[in-house]
């Protein structure tokens, strides 16, 4: 299996936000910003990787009756360890993503890539296949964020592009990321063909 295949499924072929459409909870609920959108992708990115290593290592030990509650275990494991590295060393990112960190143990992105990839495949293309998933994941939350950022606040990761006059606040609001969301998914789309 060649890994840089498996890697680049999940950047673009296999985007988990814009072509599988998995994940919208913390898509549509942590991007009002850039910063948070990037976060946010990255956090979920280490637990998708680990969790695939592991489960990857384990598959042949774990019973097939207890599969998916094992695949959670491991996965809220990984969860738990990185809700405790924010809370200890990013206090002030952690408050701002808050409830969604531990609603990544819930993700159907780590849980489908666990049954449908890692179960099925060694440590190493896991590693690969976590990796392109994760990070297609971050670049389109962090997309996501930048352009509801720009259009409602003028800013992006913080810098001003646009004068204040040019703000438009809905885009910082839900609904904004459900328009953002749609025109972006229709891009990525019209690129595909």
């Amino acid at each position: 299996m060649n890994n840089w295949k498996v890697f680049l499924n999940g950047l673009v072929k296999e985007n988990p936000t814009f072509v599988l459409l998995l994940g919208m909870c913390p898509t549509l609920g942590t991007t009002s910003s850039a910063l948070n959108g990037m976060s946010m992708g990255l956090a979920t990115t280490f637990v998708l990787i680990c969790s695939n290593i592991v489960i990857a290592l384990l598959k042949n030990l774990i019973p097939d009756k207890v599969r998916i509650p094992a695949y959670i275990v491991v996965i809220a494991s990984f969860v738990t360890l990185l809700q405790m590295l924010m809370q200890a060393y990013l206090p002030s990112l952690y408050a701002s993503l808050g409830l969604f960190i531990p609603l990544i143990v819930v993700n159907c992105i780590i849980l489908g890539r666990a049954e449908a990839f890692a179960a099925k495949n060694t440590a190493i293309p896991s590693l690969f296949d976590g990796l392109g998933m994760g990070l297609g994941f971050t670049w389109a939350l962090t997309l996501l964020g930048a352009v509801r950022e720009l259009l409602g606040t003028g800013a992006v990761f913080g810098l001003t592009i646009l004068p204040s006059s040019t703000n438009m606040l809905a885009f910082v609001l839900a609904p904004g990321a459900f328009i953002v969301l749609g025109y972006l998914i229709a891009i990525v789309n019209k690129i595909k063909k």
